[in-house]
């Protein structure tokens, strides 16, 4: 026969073991809401590489575009896919939006956007929008002069760009290589 004194104790042990797995549990938990709060604060438009899903909401992208071309629509999906929110504008004279945005004729491409006051002209790559809006440089935009094949939008999606050059640009004209791929 089992004395009441071992039953005692057994179920003692096993408070015992409750409490502690409690309070294990709560200090695990207050030191992750804990360091949470604490972390640094991340830049605007930092990625939380462990995820697709930005830190902080990207500013809307307006897009001028021809109805017909193929190759602006899978930019707009490329934009959105990285977390974009993206209007998009059909027009039949591009000419003109190109001149209200102030492009030289050698820096065109086939479509322009507009972004937290930034002139984004033809297939750059969203990381380099995002870079854009991070550093904030004094530039008018970017542009990816042309049709480069390698670039998003001219490739399948989730390719990396390759061969080609994204330049920044005043409103002089003048440009210098923002990223070269």
């Amino acid at each position: 026969m089992k004395s009441h004194y071992a039953t005692g104790l057994k179920q003692r042990g096993s408070t015992i073991i409750y409490v502690v797995l409690a309070i294990i549990i709560l200090s695990a938990s207050a030191g992750v809401l804990f360091f949470k709060i604490k972390s640094p604060p991340k830049a605007a438009y930092e990625m939380d590489m462990s995820s697709t899903v930005p830190v902080a909401v990207l500013p809307e992208v307006t897009v001028y575009k021809s109805a017909t071309c193929g190759c602006c629509s899978k930019w707009i999906t490329h934009m959105e896919n990285e977390g974009f929110k993206v209007v998009s504008h059909n027009k039949d004279d591009m000419t003109s939006i190109k001149i209200e945005a102030g492009l030289q004729p050698e820096l065109a491409s086939c479509h322009t956007a507009f972004v937290d006051g930034y002139v984004i002209e033809g297939h750059v790559p969203a990381d380099d929008i995002k870079r854009l809006l991070t550093e904030k440089p004094p530039v008018l935009g970017l542009t990816a002069p042309g049709m480069p094949q390698k670039s998003p939008g001219m490739q399948p999606e989730g390719d990396a760009p390759q061969g080609y050059d994204v330049l920044a640009f005043d409103k002089a004209g003048q440009t210098h290589v923002y990223t070269a791929y």
